[in-house]
């Protein structure tokens, strides 16, 4: 991997089996790098293939063919629970739907993957409470997902996604599920949180007015990334 790049994507291709013996392709060719501390957003029409990109980018689904290097290890050389150890260190997620586990407060969603890491309780509801002050939500702390808004449960989701310090946040579709004031506060709230964290990022949206708030956008279409 080049001195400063977090990701790594090259010649990425994926096809599934549709029926007894149709292949489908999502994307053939896919190369792209991301810079440590870049926030990059990938937009495409629906169904372009920018969830299976990011789903094979942070070790959720395989590729076909090509390769992902991640904070300079190749995940294809990683499986079971040492991957799962790599997926919880050093990548982040933030879905369109916030997954928060509902019998939690929003600090112990915040604080739990540093506790499957087997940080200590205090040590991780000390960083946890921190961040959830970043969101503007420490008032929230105590209240389960069931008492939190739409926009703050996703708040609470992004506060998640920064608990281990990842090298890589992948955000789905962040604001796919809130209005556009909500969208639009997210994603300043995602964008602050990066400068003062150094984040790197990479944030599937179909939201072009948002996209202009990365540093760069790619566009996935027809299978293959233009920038």
């Amino acid at each position: 991997m080049n001195n400063g790049n977090i990701l790594e994507v090259t010649s990425l291709a994926k096809q599934y089996r549709s029926g007894a013996s149709t292949m489908v392709e999502v994307f053939h060719d896919v190369s792209f790098t991301v810079a440590e501390g870049e926030i990059v957003a990938l937009t495409g029409a629906s169904g372009s293939g920018k969830t299976t990109l990011l789903n094979i980018i942070g070790t959720l689904d395989s590729p076909t063919g090509g390769t992902v290097t991640v904070k300079n290890t190749n995940i294809a050389t990683l499986s079971g629970v040492p991957l799962s150890a790599f997926r919880n260190e050093h990548i982040g997620f933030i879905f369109q739907f916030h997954h928060l586990l509902p019998e939690f407060s929003a600090l112990e969603n915040v604080a739990m993957p540093a506790l499957i890491a087997g940080w200590t309780l205090s040590k991780a509801s000390e960083r946890a409470n921190e961040l959830l002050g970043d969101v503007g939500l420490s008032h929230r702390r105590t209240h389960r997902p069931s008492e939190l808004s739409g926009g703050e449960a996703q708040r609470v989701a992004v506060a998640r996604a920064f608990m281990m310090q990842p090298d890589l946040v992948l955000a789905d579709e962040p604001t796919g599920n809130l209005d556009p004031d909500n969208a639009e506060k997210l994603f300043a709230v995602i964008l602050s949180l990066a400068s003062k964290h150094k984040q790197t990022f990479v944030i599937a949206t179909h939201n072009i007015e948002l996209a202009r708030g990365a540093a760069r956008t790619l566009h996935l279409e027809k299978g293959t990334i233009a920038e």
